[in-house]
C-alpha cells in the first residue's frame, strides 16, 4: 500500500528527523549561556568550544539529512551525538521521582531517534 509512496515517505522522515535537528542546533545558540553552565556542572571540558561543536554537529547533520546529501552520514553523526548527549543530560540513573521521570522520558526519546536514524541509514538514497 505504501510502496507507491516510498520516496514521498522518505522525504518526510528527512525534512522531520534532519529538520528537527536544525531547528534544535539553531534554538541551543540563543540558550548558549543557559547550556554552556549546564554542560560545565556536569564536567564537560571546555563547556563552551562544546556546545558550538554540538551545534555545528546538529545544523550540518541535520541539513545533510534533509536534503538527502550524505544522508546516511548525518544519520551517523547524529546517532553519535545523541549518544553522547544522553549521557550527559538524560542521566535518569542519578535522579529521583519526577526529575527521574523527566529524564527517563529524555532517554527513550533519543533511543526512538537513534532508531529513526538507524532507518534512514538503510534506505537507499
Amino acid at each position: 500500500m505504501f510502496a507507491n509512496f516510498q520516496n514521498e515517505i522518505l522525504l518526510a522522515a528527512r525534512l522531520l528527523l534532519g529538520g528537527a535537528f536544525v531547528f534544535a542546533g539553531l534554538r541551543n545558540i540563543r540558550n548558549r549561556a543557559f547550556l554552556t553552565k549546564l554542560m560545565t556542572e556536569r564536567g564537560v571540558p571546555q563547556a563552551g568550544l562544546a556546545l558550538w561543536l554540538g551545534i555545528l554537529l546538529q545544523v550540518v547533520a541535520g541539513g545533510l539529512i534533509v536534503a538527502g546529501v550524505w544522508a546516511a552520514l548525518g544519520a551517523a553523526c547524529l546517532i553519535l551525538f545523541l549518544v553522547v548527549a544522553t549521557i550527559m543530560f538524560d542521566n535518569f540513573w542519578d535522579h529521583q521521582g519526577p526529575e527521574r521521570a523527566a529524564r527517563i522520558n529524555g532517554f527513550v526519546a533519543n533511543v526512538a531517534l537513534t532508531g529513526g536514524f538507524l532507518a534512514l541509514m538503510a534506505q537507499p538514497l
